[in-house]
């Protein structure tokens, strides 16, 4: 510790007595020293202190040669890395935004939100990139940007960042059929995104994606179907799926994670039991705030039961016709959701179940309490 605040002391005097040659000659020795040893994170941010201030005084091509050299350190100085990402220079900016594991996710939010497409290209080209800043980088980036990041294996995606991409991609047949090849799409983004394709890229992905295209045809054929002829209680396979999810109610293994499930296997009959356990309100009362075109009941149940944006969506997408919703519906029912309050929704669920008896709940006897997460 002793011998490296020597020497960077030594350094910090040359920085304050030395000429533009000296000081470029001083930054590039305490970087050479910097990156071939090892040092504890008090050293490192001494090293920084010194690396930060020559890094003021140099031209750009100096600090672009600066930051392929901390890009590559494990170890480089946070203020340093940070004051490369956040160069309006793309040539010094570039390699640390697309190469260095040292940038958090919130300063990475930080240079999308702020800086030009250039910045943002290279932050979508990162081997691997949170939801935080995809969800920037698809609102924000152009066409390159937006398949760059498509393109990504290592990228992850929200549930509304994938619908926002879903909308760009009407009319971009490149960034569709990017976006259909993900292998983390779920099924019924995909659906949404080849109901808006050309022909040209549905054929394509028929190809590529041929598992995903014959479970949505049989899906929609089969939940279609089941609507249609009004299965209930007299079907056999809804007595099967009420046996299963009272069992799992009854063990305490229903919860928003089951649901969710369901809903994403396209379960209609397993979501309207689970939600009315979990709800207390009779099946047919589910069955209609699914289906109904006004989304607001569906709303205030997800709600009061504390459920996710994301599984909330899932359950929009099962009640919705062909199980399709437009960017703008899904963009209004997302606002809707976060202006909505739990404790507001629960009182509502209160009254609708006041207003059935115990009698009329799937479980039969005495109606579960509502559950509270």
């Amino acid at each position: 510790m002793n011998g490296a605040k020597t020497l960077l002391q030594d350094l910090d005097d040359a920085i304050a007595r030395g000429t533009d040659e000296s000081r470029a000659k001083a930054l590039w020795h305490a970087t050479d020293i910097l990156i071939t040893g090892r040092y504890s994170d008090d050293e490192i941010s001494m090293f920084g202190e010194v690396i930060g201030r020559l890094a003021d005084e140099i031209e750009v091509a100096a600090r672009a040669q600066l930051s392929e050299l901390m890009s590559a350190c494990d170890h480089a100085p946070l203020n340093v890395i940070e004051k490369l990402a956040l160069d309006d220079e793309i040539e010094v900016a570039g390699p640390v935004l697309r190469d260095s594991t040292r940038l958090d996710e919130k300063m990475l939010v930080e240079s999308a939100m702020t800086k030009g497409q250039s910045h943002l290209l290279a932050i979508a080209q990162r081997k691997s990139i949170g939801e935080a800043v995809t969800d920037v980088l698809v609102k924000r980036g152009d066409q390159e940007v937006v398949t760059s990041v498509a393109r990504n294996e290592g990228a992850r995606f929200s549930g509304s960042g994938l619908l926002h991409m879903v909308r760009r991609a009407e009319g971009d047949s490149i960034l569709a059929e990017q976006l259909g090849l993900r292998k983390d799409v779920p099924r019924h983004i995909f659906q949404q995104l080849i109901s808006k394709a050309s022909e040209d890229v549905r054929r394509r992905l028929e190809t590529e994606r041929p598992e995903m295209m014959a479970q949505i045809q049989s899906s929609v054929t089969e939940v279609t179907g089941d609507l249609q002829s009004k299965f209930g209680p007299s079907s056999r396979s809804y007595f099967v799926a009420k046996r299963v999810v009272t069992t799992q109610y009854r063990q305490g293994n229903l919860n928003q994670d089951s649901i969710s499930n369901y809903a994403r296997q396209h379960r209609f009959d397993e979501v309207q039991i689970g939600l009315s356990l979990l709800s207390a309100l009779p099946v047919d009362v589910i069955e209609r705030a699914m289906m109904d075109r006004n989304r607001e009941m569906i709303l205030v149940l997800c709600k009061a039961l504390d459920f996710s944006w994301d599984t909330t969506m899932s359950l929009l997408f099962l009640g919705a016709k062909d199980h399709l919703i437009t960017a703008r519906e899904l963009h209004d029912n997302e606002r809707d959701f976060g202006r909505l309050k739990i404790e507001t929704s629960r009182s509502v669920l209160k009254f609708y179940q006041s207003r059935k008896t115990a009698g009329d709940s799937t479980a039969g006897g005495r109606q579960p309490e509502l559950q509270v997460h």
